[in-house]
């Protein structure tokens, strides 16, 4: 099932505190984000833009 993207699309990384790298990627529309809290304590989200986020992926080689 393809995920939409629209105006209410909101992309973003998940960087793991302790080493500070980045441990997944994805976009969701922001009424499924929770405003944007993050639930693990371990972790911090990033919000990126579409152009952002659609840059970092082609550069890491990722499909979603």
């Amino acid at each position: 099932m393809k995920k939409i993207q629209d105006k209410d699309t909101r992309y973003f990384i998940d960087i793991e505190l302790k080493t500070q790298k980045v441990v997944s990627n994805g976009y969701d529309q922001k009424q499924n984000l929770d405003e944007g809290r993050q639930t693990n304590p371990k972790l911090h989200r990033l919000f990126l833009t579409k152009g952002q986020y659609n840059k970092f992926v082609e550069r890491c080689g990722l499909n979603n």
